[in-house]
């Protein structure tokens, strides 16, 4: 008898440069942002473990901030866009999911929870609900969101 082996395939919902386009038209040229050790602590207390990156990507255009950041939920990491605006989110998207469980936070009825948030330096200002078995996707969704806006004071 064969056993099943459950593995997680990458499931992308959105491209990055088309999440861009969207709210870009044409692509911005890509920027950098290289981290100093004063960042690299704020990320770390943010993330609750080190930002392994050196530098972050973004794009400008419009008044908007773009970050495609990873952060692993169970085990896999996960791609997500986060468009802001002056101080706060106006879409989070799931662009690609690894994971085998928590594929929920993909929705645009969870995602939407986002949008109008903004970081104290602590926290995101909108409560975000959780959704049952995808504990660890939500808390990644968070902590992303929370990193593109402290980001986002940094590239001004």
């Amino acid at each position: 008898m064969l056993g099943s082996v459950s593995e997680a395939a990458d499931k992308v919902y959105e491209k990055p440069s088309v999440f861009m386009q969207r709210h870009f038209g044409n692509l911005p040229q890509t920027q950098t942002l290289t981290l100093s050790a004063t960042q690299k602590s704020s990320l770390k207390s943010i993330f609750g473990h080190s930002f392994r990156e050196k530098t972050v990507r973004y794009w400008q255009g419009g008044g908007k901030t773009i970050f495609i950041l990873n952060e692993v939920g169970k085990s896999e990491p996960i791609t997500i866009g986060v468009a802001v605006k002056g101080s706060e989110i106006i879409e989070m998207k799931v662009l690609v999911y690894r994971e085998s469980h928590g594929w929920e936070v993909s929705k645009a009825g969870f995602t939407k929870q986002f949008v109008g948030a903004t970081f104290d330096g602590k926290r995101l200002s909108n409560p975000i609900d959780g959704i049952v078995g995808a504990t660890l996707s939500v808390n990644a969704m968070k902590k992303v969101g929370a990193a593109a806006l402290y980001l986002s004071t940094q590239v001004k």
